[in-house]
């Protein structure tokens, strides 16, 4: 078996710090989001989900149905406590529905 050299990494460490390098955490954390709201919320309100975007903490959905939109209001905190749950990080801070 060949002895591992200082200079080597493991390429969990190594994909940290080129992400860390080019600033490309916050398109990997709007995604990551984005596919969250959608096995978190189900089909249902999938099927009246217009758009996600994450900006600066902030989750902004958009949906189709005034209806829904009322309901989800009264459970914000939740929403962005399974979030950061399902992330294991605080990523979202506040959720906007639209």
């Amino acid at each position: 078996m060949a002895k591992r050299l200082s200079n080597e990494s493991p390429i969990g460490d190594v994909l940290k710090e080129f992400i860390q390098q080019n600033r490309l955490q916050p398109g990997i954390d709007e995604i990551s989001v984005k596919d969250a709201w959608r096995n978190l919320m189900g089909n249902g309100v999938n099927s009246y989900t217009r758009n996600v975007v994450l900006k600066n903490g902030i989750l902004y959905v958009e949906l189709s149905s005034a209806v829904l939109r009322e309901e989800l209001t009264y459970g914000k905190e939740k929403i962005v406590r399974m979030i950061n749950g399902e992330l294991r990080r605080d990523v979202v801070r506040e959720v906007v529905l639209r």
